[in-house]
């Protein structure tokens, strides 16, 4: 009985041991699949040698894809204004006074000084908008178009009042021929534009490369118009009026990208003035603008 005894607890210890220790085919930690390192994930297929893929961030790498509608904001364009003048000066009538024993206004009174002639022009913005795989786009805005003719003559702008060199009045606007001279005499005329163009570019993924041409139409409502002049007989004068100009532009506009460098230019195919004028405004100039 004694020898049953310590044969039955040699066992149980025996079972109790061989229970606790660990099974080799069923406990052993299998290798795992992937490794993550911060935010770099590392996918494992098979052997840590073999099929290694690596996705970054959040398992993905997106790549990046132009907007569809994209948005410029705040262009400037600096520039220079002239016009091409199809007056017929026998026709002008009662909007040209002449002076009494001197030569009738004609073209070379309206002769502007080209490199003081500026135009400076603020988009507040221009969107894109793409019309086939970013190759083609419509591109349209809105801003100020600031126009200045600077005059080599010394002509003056009224919107009415006494007639110089007669005793009659009127109610029409007129330029006349200044009896002074004038270190500086402009005529600035501002309007509210909105261009639309058809823009082709070569590189839709970097607008500062390769080349990139827009041609369109713009629509513009004068806002402002005023005659600036600087005499030491008068000093500086800054007189607002209406001087026949027209209400509204209509423009031919066109832009040329070569790289980073944009130009820009418009043609009015219509006078700026209503009556008796015939003066096609152009511009010419450099853009800064992102794409």
């Amino acid at each position: 009985m004694k020898q049953l005894i310590t044969f039955l607890a040699t066992a149980i210890f025996c079972s109790a041991s061989m229970a606790q220790a660990p099974a080799t085919d069923t406990l052993q930690p299998k290798a795992s699949d992937t490794i993550r390192i911060g935010n770099i994930v590392i996918i494992k297929k098979g052997k840590i040698n073999k099929d290694v893929n690596i996705t970054m961030g959040r398992n993905k790498t997106k790549r990046k894809q132009n907007a569809n509608v994209s948005t410029n904001w705040w262009i400037v364009d600096l520039g220079f204004n002239n016009y091409t003048d199809k007056t017929n000066y026998a026709t002008a009538g009662s909007y040209l006074i002449n002076k009494p024993g001197s030569p009738a206004l004609g073209a070379s009174d309206f002769k502007l000084k080209a490199g003081k002639s500026v135009n400076v022009n603020i988009w507040f913005f221009m969107q894109r908008l793409n019309l086939i795989n970013h190759y083609v786009n419509l591109k349209y805005g809105f801003g100020l178009e600031l126009n200045n003719y600077r005059y080599k003559s010394a002509i003056s702008y009224k919107d009415g009042g006494p007639v110089p060199y007669s005793n009659t009045q009127t109610n029409a606007p007129f330029i006349f021929r200044d009896s002074i001279s004038f270190s500086k005499n402009k005529l600035a005329a501002d309007y509210l534009t909105v261009p639309i163009m058809l823009n082709f570019t070569t590189n839709p993924g970097n607008s500062k490369k390769g080349l990139s041409i827009s041609a369109g139409v713009s629509a513009g409502l004068l806002y402002s118009e005023r005659n600036k002049q600087k005499s030491s007989e008068r000093g500086k004068d800054r007189n607002k009026g209406g001087y026949d100009l027209e209400r509204f532009k209509f423009s031919y506009v066109g832009e040329l990208g070569l790289g980073p460098v944009r130009f820009y230019g418009s043609y009015s195919p219509k006078s700026m003035y209503e009556h008796s004028l015939d003066f096609r405004p152009y511009t010419i100039g450099l853009r800064l603008s992102n794409w």
